[in-house]
C-alpha cells in the first residue's frame, strides 16, 4: 500500500524559514507550534506551514459548510456543490485538465461540518500561485450551470445509488438518522435520491452565493513554499474578493436527550449480519472528549479490545469498528460489528451491548488507558511529519470550532486517567442514550444531557503550544540525486541492499525488506499458506505475544506490516531515528523467531473467509477473477500460477492446514536472498550490521528462483455477463495482453496513449466522454501495467454502471477506442499528457516510503535510478507519431476479453421511461475520480469521513489485475492501523470516499500506486491496484 514517486524538482525555488515571518497586508493571529494563522480584511482566514523537507507544497481551501447547514429540500446540496466546483470558471474552464497539467494530486471532500478542496502540487512559486489562483477563482465564479447539474446530477446519483447495495451502509445511515431526530447529522451527506434528482439550479445557485464566501473559508497552505510570497498572492487574488453584506448565522439546532433506547431493524438482500450502535457524547471540543476517544480505542483496537476479544476471538463476529465523532456539535460514539458466517447478529449485538455498557461500572486498567494514549499520541506525532497531510487534517480540527484542538487534543490525551474513561462511560455509555441496530427493551427510562460546545475562545485564551517538530533537509528528488545520496551494498548473507540517509521531518525513516524463497515446482500447491504465511509471523514469537509485539511499536513510534505471494514476503517498517535500533531488534525475533500460532491463523481464517463469501455476489469482484482467469496461462490448480475463483479461494483457506504453514517457514525462508532498503533520517554504519546480524546464519532447504511468467496468452476477445440479480450496481471490465516489458521501445509511446485514453482521470478520452458528457458512470478509465522480466504488459479498460446503461457504456467505450485509433492523439493532448505525467513523478517521489520500495526493486532487477530518469527522457521527447504508432500496433479490440457483471437482466426485460435514459452507472463498480482512482463504494459508511491526515483502521484485500493476492488483513485475522499519509496515494484519496463503518472497492491506476516502477516481485511495474477496504474506524 506504500507510495510512489518520480520527476524532477528545481532546488533552488524552496529555502529553511526561520524565525517568524513577517506578513504585511493581513492580520497575524496566533501561531502554534510551527503553524501561524491570519486573516484579512475581508475575512478570509490563513495558515501557513512552512515545511521545506519535501519538494512539494499542499494548498488546501476549506469552505465552512456542510449537511449540518442544508436546510429543506437541500439533503445532499453541499456535495452535490462539491462536485459542480471541478466544472470550471470563465478563467479556468476545465479544472481537472489544468490540475493534470500541473502534476497536482486533488480533491474534494464534503463532510457534516466542511467542505474542502486542496492540492498538492511540485514545489515551486509558478505552482503556488496557479492553486492560489485557481481557488481563489472558483470560490465565487464557478459556474454552477443546469447544463453542468445535469450531467452531474446523474453522476452523483449514481454515487448514491451504489451505496444502496451494502446492508453495513444503510444500516449505519439508519441508525444515525433514528439518533439524531432534529440535528442534521442524521443526515447523509450524500443527500436523498429525491433533493439530488429534483434540485433547481437556482437553489444550488443560491446556497452557493450564500456559502461560498470570503468571511467563510480558510485557505491552508503547507509545504516548500515562502510565507511572505504565499500572503502576497492570497491577498491578491482572495483579499480582492469583497466581503458579502449578508451575515451568516450559526447554526443552533440541539439534539435532545433520548427518552429511552431505540432500535432500527434493517431487512435487505446480503450474506453477512451486522450490528451496530451508537451513543450520543459531547463536542469534539469538549474536555470529554479525549476520554471517550480513549474508550472507543480500548473497546475496539485489535487485538487488546474488549470488543476485539469477545466478539472477534470468540468468532461471533468477523470484524468489530468503532469511532468517536469529533464534530463541531455534540456527536456519537458508533461502534458497528460483522457476524461471523451463521451468527445470528442478534447474538452478535447483546454481546456488544454486555461489553460496552459494563465499563461504566467495572472500569478500565491503567495498562488500557496507556495503551490507548501510546497509540494514538504515536499517531498524532506521526500526522506531523507530512506537511501535504496535516494541510488537509487541518481542515477537520478548523471545522470543529478552532484548528489549534489539535493541539489542545494532544495536551489533554497525555492527562487521561483510568478514573476520566470510566466517568465517561458511566455517563455516556448507558442503554436510553443508546441507539440499536436490533431491539433490546429498556424497564426504566433515564435521559442524559450532553454538555454543550465550550466557549472556545475562553477555553483556548492565547494557548502557543510547544515547539515544533524538527525540519527535515531541502532533498531534490531527481533520479540522478536519488542516485548519488543512495548507497547500494552486497551484505554478506547475499541480500542485496540500498541505503538513502537524509534529514526528514520528525527524524522519520522508513525500511523493506524483501525475502525472497522457493522456486515454481517446490512451491507447488502451497499458494494459500504462501499468502498466510507473512501476517501470520506478526501474531507472536518465542519470547513475544501479538499484543507485546503492538506495545512494542507503539512504545517505539514504530509501524510493520506484511504481505506475501509465493516465492516473496515483503515487510515495510516506519519509526523514528531514535528507535530505529530497537525496532530492528524486534524485528529480528518476528522473522527469526515466529511461534505461528493457531489460535491466531483462526482468527486470520475465518475474516478472510468472511470476505470472500461477500464477493460471491460482488460484480466487481466476479468480473475482476473472470477477467484475470481470461489473461492467464491454463495452469494446474497446484501451481502458484493458477488463478482460483472465489469458491476455490474459500475451499483452500478452509483446508490450509497450520502444520503447512510452519514447514513452509522452516523449509524456505531465509536471510540469503532478497532486497533491503531504509530511507530516512539514519546512518548507515549504525544500522547496516544491525540488518546484517537479522540475516547472517539462515539459509533454506530449497534453491530460489523466481516464479515466472515468460508464456503470453493469446487473448482471442469475446464478451461475457455475469449475472448478478439484485445488484444496483453493475461492472464493466475489459483486458488485454502484451507480449512486452516496460524497456520495450514501445512502451514510453503506450504509457502515454494510455494516459490519454483513460488514465488522467476526468480529463481523459473516456472520463471526459462516459462520465462528464455522457454522466453514465462515477468511474471510468483504463490502466497499463508493464513488467519488468517477463513480457506481459496489461491493458485494462474499466467502468461502473447503473445496470440499465450497460449497453451505452460499451458503446461509448468501444467508439472513444476506435476514434483513438482512427484519429490519434493531437499534439495538444500529447503535450498536457507529458507535462502532467512527469510532474506527478516529482510528486510521487517525494514520498520515502515509496522511495524506499524503488529502491528494492532496483536492486532485485539490477537498476539504478538512471532507469527512470531515461524512460522520463523518453516520454518527454516523445511525437504524437511514435504515440500513434504504438497504439494501432498493439490496441485491437479485437484482442479484449469482456466482461459485464450486475443485474443485467433488467436492461431488457425492464421498460424504462425515456427521461431516465441517461441514468448514470450505480457506485457498485468502479468510478473514477478527477485524479484517475477508479473506485466502487460498496458501503458508504455513516460515521466519521476521514482526511489525509486521519489515522485510520481497516481491514483490506490488495490484488493485481489477474486477481493474485499481493496483500490482505482478512489473511492475518486483524485490521490494519495506518496514518493515511502513509500510504499510496490511492487510498489516501480513496478512503476519504467513505466515512466510517463504509466499504470501499479500489481500482488504483500505476500513477497513484506504485508508478512505472512497481514493486517487483509483488508488484509489476505500472500496475494497476485493487483493493477492497473496510473502514473500520477514523481516529
Amino acid at each position: 500500500m506504500f507510495r510512489n514517486g518520480l520527476c524532477f524538482f528545481i532546488s533552488g525555488m524552496i529555502m529553511m524559514i526561520s524565525g517568524q515571518q513577517t506578513v504585511t497586508g493581513a492580520e497575524e493571529i496566533t501561531s502554534v507550534e510551527g503553524i501561524t494563522e491570519y486573516q484579512l480584511e475581508n475575512g478570509v482566514r490563513v495558515l501557513l506551514f512552512p515545511d521545506p523537507s519535501k519538494p512539494q507544497v499542499t494548498v488546501n481551501m476549506t469552505v465552512f459548510v456542510g449537511s449540518r447547514h442544508e436546510g429543506y429540500g437541500e439533503a445532499g446540496m453541499a456535495h452535490l456543490l462539491e462536485h459542480m466546483l471541478f466544472k470550471g470558471t470563465p478563467d479556468h474552464p476545465n479544472i481537472p485538465k489544468v490540475l493534470k497539467e500541473h502534476g497536482a494530486q486533488f480533491n474534494g471532500t464534503t463532510w457534516l461540518d466542511r467542505t474542502n478542496y486542496y492540492e498538492t502540487l511540485p514545489a515551486s512559486e509558478e505552482n503556488l500561485k496557479f492553486a492560489i489562483q485557481l481557488e481563489a477563482d472558483r470560490l465565487v465564479n464557478s459556474f454552477v450551470k443546469g447544463e453542468d447539474l445535469e450531467s452531474e446530477m446523474t453522476v452523483v446519483r449514481n454515487e448514491f445509488e451504489s451505496g444502496e447495495n451494502s446492508p453495513s451502509r444503510i444500516l449505519g445511515q439508519k441508525v444515525m438518522s433514528t439518533a439524531f431526530e432534529w440535528h442534521n447529522y442524521g443526515q447523509s451527506t450524500i443527500g436523498n435520491r429525491a433533493d439530488i434528482e429534483r434540485v433547481p439550479v437556482e437553489s444550488l445557485q443560491r446556497f452557493y452565493r450564500k456559502y461560498y464566501q470570503p468571511d467563510n473559508v480558510m485557505v491552508i497552505v503547507a509545504g516548500a513554499f515562502d510565507p511572505e510570497a504565499a500572503m502576497k498572492e492570497i491577498e491578491l487574488r482572495f483579499g480582492s474578493i469583497p466581503r458579502p453584506d449578508r451575515v451568516l448565522e450559526d447554526t443552533y439546532t440541539e439534539e435532545p436527550a433520548q427518552d429511552g433506547e431505540r432500535l432500527v431493524t434493517l431487512r435487505r438482500v446480503g450474506d453477512v449480519g451486522r450490528a451496530a450502535a451508537v451513543y450520543h457524547i459531547c463536542s469534539g471540543a469538549h474536555p470529554d472528549y479525549v476520554a471517550i476517544d480513549t474508550l472507543e480505542h480500548i473497546l475496539t483496537s485489535s487485538p487488546s479490545g474488549r470488543l476485539y476479544s469477545g466478539l472477534v476471538e470468540s468468532k461471533l463476529a468477523a470484524s468489530i469498528s468503532g469511532a468517536a465523532y469529533a464534530l463541531h456539535d455534540p456527536g456519537v460514539l458508533r461502534l458497528m460489528a460483522e457476524a461471523s458466517p451463521g451468527v445470528d447478529p442478534r447474538d452478535v449485538l447483546s454481546k456488544l451491548l454486555e461489553i460496552t455498557e459494563s465499563i461504566g461500572t467495572d472500569g478500565v486498567t491503567e495498562e488500557e488507558v496507556e495503551r490507548a494514549k501510546r497509540y494514538w499520541l504515536k499517531t498524532w506525532e506521526m500526522s506531523l511529519t507530512d506537511s501535504s497531510r496535516l494541510a488537509v487534517q487541518l481542515s477537520e480540527w478548523a471545522a470543529q470550532g478552532d484548528w489549534r484542538l489539535m493541539f489542545l487534543y494532544r495536551d489533554r490525551l497525555e492527562k487521561v486517567t483510568p478514573e476520566d474513561v470510566q466517568r465517561v462511560a458511566a455517563k455516556y455509555l448507558q442503554q436510553n442514550n443508546r441507539t440499536a441496530g436490533l431491539f433490546i427493551p429498556t424497564e426504566e427510562p433515564e435521559r442524559i444531557s450532553v454538555p454543550p460546545t465550550p466557549d472556545l475562545a475562553e477555553m483556548i485564551g492565547d494557548y502557543k503550544g510547544r515547539e515544533a517538530v524538527a525540519a527535515g533537509e531541502a532533498f531534490e528528488v531527481t533520479p540522478d540525486n536519488i542516485e548519488a545520496r543512495t548507497t547500494r551494498v552486497n551484505l554478506p548473507s547475499g541480500v542485496k541492499a540500498a541505503f538513502l540517509p537524509k534529514k526528514t521531518r520528525g527524524e522519520a525513516v522508513v525500511l523493506e525488506f524483501n525475502f525472497r524463497y522457493g522456486d515454481t515446482d517446490s512451491l507447488k500447491g502451497l499458494a494459500t499458506a504462501a499468502e498466510l504465511l507473512p501476517t501470520l509471523m506478526t501474531r507472536g514469537t518465542g519470547s513475544l505475544s501479538r499484543q507485546q509485539i503492538q506495545d512494542a511499536l507503539d512504545e517505539n513510534k514504530a509501524k510493520l506490516s506484511g504481505s506475501g505471494i509465493p516465492g516473496l514476503i515483503n515487510f515495510s517498517i516506519e519509526t523514528r531515528r531514535e528507535f530505529l535500533p530497537e525496532v530492528l531488534k524486534l524485528f529480528k525475533d518476528i522473522v527469526r523467531d515466529p511461534s505461528l500460532p493457531e489460535s491466531e491463523l483462526e482468527l486470520i481464517r475465518n475474516s478472510k473467509v468472511a470476505s470472500y463469501e461477500q464477493q460471491l455476489t460482488d460484480p466487481t469482484a466476479l468480473a475482476r477473477v473472470a477477467v484475470s482467469r481470461a489473461l492467464s496461462k491454463d495452469y494446474p490448480a497446484d501451481d502458484v500460477r493458477y488463478t482460483p475463483t472465489i469458491e476455490e479461494e474459500i475451499e483452500r483457506l478452509k483446508a490450509t492446514e497450520l502444520d503447512e504453514i510452519k514447514q513452509l517457514y522452516k523449509d524456505f525462508l531465509n536471510g540469503t536472498h532478497g532486497e533491503v532498503s531504509i530511507v530516512g533520517d539514519f546512518e548507515i554504519s549504525e544500522v547496516q550490521p544491525l540488518v546484517e546480524e537479522i540475516l547472517a546464519d539462515w539459509t533454506s532447504q530449497h534453491p530460489f528462483e523466481r516464479v515466472g511468467r515468460p508464456e503470453t496468452v493469446d487473448v482471442h476477445g469475446g464478451r461475457e455477463e455475469i449475472l448478478i440479480p439484485g445488484k444496483e450496481n453493475a461492472t464493466y471490465l475489459a483486458g488485454t495482453l502484451f507480449p512486452i516489458t516496460d524497456d520495450n521501445p514501445n512502451y514510453p509511446a503506450l504509457v502515454m496513449g494510455n494516459y490519454v485514453l483513460g488514465s488522467s482521470g476526468l480529463s481523459s478520452r473516456l472520463g471526459d466522454r462516459v462520465r462528464q458528457k455522457d454522466g453514465l458512470s462515477y468511474g471510468v478509465g483504463s490502466i497499463l501495467r508493464g513488467s519488468a522480466i517477463d513480457p506481459r504488459t496489461t491493458l485494462l479498460v474499466y467502468a461502473i454502471t447503473n445496470p440499465d446503461n450497460m449497453s451505452k457504456v460499451e458503446n461509448a467505450i468501444e467508439e472513444e477506442i476506435e476514434l483513438l485509433l482512427e484519429k490519434g492523439v493531437t499534439a495538444e493532448e500529447l503535450e498536457a499528457a507529458q507535462r502532467g505525467y512527469l510532474e506527478r513523478q516529482t510528486v510521487d517521489r517525494s514520498d520515502d516510503r515509496q522511495l524506499a520500495t524503488t529502491l528494492t526493486n532496483t536492486a532485485y532487477l539490477g537498476r539504478t535510478m538512471g532507469f527512470y530518469a531515461k524512460q522520463e527522457q523518453e516520454i518527454a521527447e516523445l511525437t504524437t507519431e511514435d504515440v500513434n504508432k504504438a497504439l494501432n500496433e498493439f490496441l485491437s479490440l479485437k484482442h479484449y476479453a469482456v466482461f459485464a457483471a450486475g443485474d443485467l437482466q433488467r436492461e431488457t426485460d425492464t421498460p424504462k421511461k425515456e427521461s431516465e435514459a441517461p441514468m448514470p452507472a450505480e457506485k457498485d463498480e468502479l468510478k473514477t475520480t478527477d485524479s484517475g482512482l477508479k473506485y466502487r463504494i460498496i458501503d458508504p459508511g455513516e460515521g466519521t469521513q476521514p482526511t489525509a491526515a486521519s489515522t485510520v483502521v481497516c481491514h483490506y484485500k490488495g490484488w493485481l489485475d489477474n486477481g493474485s493476492v499481493f496483500d490482505s488483513s482478512y489473511d492475518r485475522g486483524e485490521p490494519a492501523t495506518f496514518p493515511l499519509s502513509g500510504v499510496i496515494k490511492g487510498w489516501t484519496e480513496g478512503l476519504q470516499l467513505l466515512k466510517e463503518g463504509g466499504k470501499i472497492e479500489l481500482e488504483i491506476p500505476s500513477e497513484l500506486g506504485y508508478g512505472d516502477r512497481g514493486a517487483p516481485p509483488v508488484i509489476p511495474p505500472s500496475a494497476t491496484l485493487h483493493f477492497e477496504v473496510e473502514l473500520l474506524d477514523v481516529r
